[in-house]
């Protein structure tokens, strides 16, 4: 019986410390959050500029009011291909199941988007789809959207978007 002890306990030592050593290093890294995208980096600097300088829009029921055709051109950030992050914001539905789980959509900056005109420069819409398909309560309610940021136009009659993203996961952005 002192013998198995004595091989129980000088298994526990040897495996013991290596197992720990290899949990320290890896397991910070299965829940590291990724780096958070900016919505600004996805707007090139004229873009930027163009859209700092504008007047205020005034909705004064005269129709819609219209941002230059010059920041719709759908210009990009080429150095945003193929980034890994998390964007947060909110979901404008494209394609839905039956019992409305959400398989594709257009994740916007701000509530509203492409609901009330107008609509975003295309470089600050991302085209999505998620096979799983996922449920949302309200479309005001915002979104994490963790994945790779890709350089691909998609026209559709809700909008025109200039990057989409290869999505890994969907959760509610907590306040």
């Amino acid at each position: 019986m002192a013998n198995k002890l004595q091989r129980l306990s000088c298994v526990r030592r040897c495996f013991a410390l290596p197992l720990g050593l290899l949990l320290m290093v890896f397991l910070p890294l299965a829940h590291a959050e990724l780096p958070e995208i900016d919505w600004l980096d996805l707007m090139p600097a004229e873009d930027l500029a163009l859209l700092e300088s504008m007047p205020e829009i005034v909705h004064d029921g005269e129709g819609p009011p219209l941002l230059p055709d010059e920041i719709m051109t759908g210009r990009v950030v080429t150095a945003m291909a193929n980034t890994r992050g998390r964007i947060p914001g909110f979901v404008v539905p494209l394609k839905t199941t039956e019992d409305m789980r959400i398989l594709e959509f257009f994740l916007v900056p701000y509530f509203g988007a492409c609901i009330h005109v107008p609509p975003p420069p295309p470089n600050q819409l991302i085209h999505m789809k998620y096979k799983k398909g996922f449920e949302l309560t309200a479309l005001y309610d915002p979104v994490w959207v963790e994945g790779t940021i890709l350089i691909d136009r998609t026209e559709n009659v809700i909008g025109t978007s200039s990057y989409s993203m290869a999505v890994e996961s969907i959760y509610p952005y907590e306040y």
